[in-house]
């Protein structure tokens, strides 16, 4: 199957550092984008489980057309993942010739190793920690349908709704076919770890974004209302850009600017299906964009979620093999380019409202380039006092890092990232949208039951 192929293919370029695992991911055309991720990132976790089973069962000496990181693939996908169902092309009568001597030597393995679960093989580095504990977010698309909606489906289906968490500890205990809506984020339903909503035909559909919780917060605290001019700067692949377009209902405008056409064009597809029809994309370096522009003139919100060292994705040991933590040398080229991109977007001369946002949990990345441009522009912009209660502020690296977020799977259940709201000074009748936006948000009552079924959820596929 081509899932199998493209896999291996991604792998090979991982470990030859022709790129990292997400960009080799995009660069391969598959269509399943998910799919392909997941496949490859659990194949790597278990790389040595691997190398170890095939090498003692003589695979690679047996069929020698068998390419090595193929065949890791393909192992992978029998004994530890899902197995082949209905997939594996000419590659599955191969792999089940041999499967019996395969799931001998895993046994083997278990039995020196004296363990009895496949993760407890895993080397320390490896095994699932905090970050794989973090639980599994569904942005409800509000385009498309509602939450209520979307919890009648899951319901239909067995699932059970505990309504809305109240705490932290609600969503640390989720585990089956249990599910919670999110306390601060009134579309966002939460399944425990592991759960694998990719086949649903919700998601399909569009009806449902697979999201951490933690990249909601930036369209949320940019808050554009319907109507505005909005610009995402660093776009894809695009799941932050149909969040926007869900607060602003389609209705205004989103300039989205991407320099990667292949991921630019991904986005195309993930935007079509969540129904975003309020969007411009642009295969365009936001830093060659000019503020001068006439098409930008009524731009007031800009979200700008710039390229980083990722080092607060769950994946982050993947996507840079043999490396905790990015080298001094990266950061700084990274920092130089965060902190270019972040003075660019302050110049637009109607802008609001900017929220900077990365997936990484470096200070160099984050609150070091959040002050030096404000240092740039002294006195036009302060930033915001968002979410006062959020348990996980910024480093105290200059007065008022305070107002800035962070997130950990340790503090708050998600990957890591950062979060800083800048808003214009000077112009206090923003102050309404600015201080709704920047306010504990008061949750609405959870939805309870149905009364209707709308038909946007009932049927996904029309």
């Amino acid at each position: 199957m081509a899932v199998y192929s493209a896999a291996a293919a991604v792998l090979a370029g991982v470990e030859s550092r022709q790129g990292s695992l997400k960009g080799l991911v995009y660069a391969s055309n598959f269509q399943n984008v998910k799919q392909l991720y997941a496949l490859v990132c659990e194949t790597q976790r278990y790389s040595a489980v691997l190398d170890a089973v095939i090498a003692n069962a003589g695979l690679l000496r047996a069929e020698k057309k068998l390419r090595p990181h193929l065949a890791k693939v393909l192992v992978y996908d029998l004994l530890l993942g899902k197995g082949f169902r209905g997939r594996g092309g000419r590659w599955k009568p191969l792999l089940e010739r041999h499967q019996a001597r395969l799931k001998a030597e895993l046994a083997r393995l278990k039995v020196r190793q004296g363990v009895s679960r496949n993760e407890d093989l895993l080397e320390v580095g490896s095994k699932p920690g905090s970050a794989s504990q973090v639980p599994r977010f569904v942005r409800v698309n509000i385009l498309k349908t509602c939450a209520e909606d979307a919890i009648d489906y899951f319901k239909r289906q067995g699932f059970s709704y505990q309504g809305r968490a109240s705490s932290l500890n609600d969503i640390r205990a989720l585990k089956g076919k249990c599910f919670l809506l999110d306390p601060l984020l009134p579309e966002l339903l939460v399944f425990p770890a592991q759960t694998d909503l990719h086949n649903h035909p919700l998601y399909q559909a569009g009806h449902l974004i697979l999201q951490d919780k933690a990249s909601c917060l930036p369209a949320m605290l940019l808050a554009p209302p319907p109507g505005s001019h909005v610009i995402d700067a660093c776009a894809a692949p695009g799941n932050k850009t149909s969040h926007l377009a869900a607060l602003l209902k389609n209705q205004g405008k989103i300039f989205a600017f991407d320099q990667d056409a292949k991921r630019l064009a991904s986005m195309a597809t993930l935007l079509a299906r969540a129904g975003v029809s309020c969007c411009e994309l642009a295969e365009q370096d936001f830093l060659a964009v000019s503020p001068s522009d006439q098409r930008y003139c009524q731009v007031q919100y800009i979200l700008l979620d710039p390229s980083c060292s990722g080092s607060g994705m769950p994946s982050r040991q993947l996507e840079e093999p043999k490396s905790c933590t990015p080298s001094p040398e990266r950061l700084r080229a990274l920092a130089a380019f965060q902190q270019r991109a972040l003075s660019h977007a302050l110049t637009f001369p109607a802008l609001r409202r900017l929220v900077y946002s990365t997936c990484s949990v470096c200070q160099e990345e984050n609150e070091d380039v959040v002050r030096a441009a404000l240092q740039q522009s002294p006195g036009a912009f302060r930033l915001a006092p968002v979410l006062p209660s959020w348990p996980h502020r910024g480093l105290s690296a200059f007065p008022g890092a305070e107002h800035c977020l962070r997130a950990s799977p340790e503090t708050t259940l998600t990957g890591g990232f950062f979060i800083a709201v800048l808003e214009r000074v000077e112009e206090p009748s923003s102050g309404s949208q600015a201080k709704a936006a920047a306010s504990e948000l008061t949750p609405s009552p959870a939805p309870k039951g149905k009364k209707r079924r709308r038909k946007a959820a009932a049927a996904p596929g029309t």
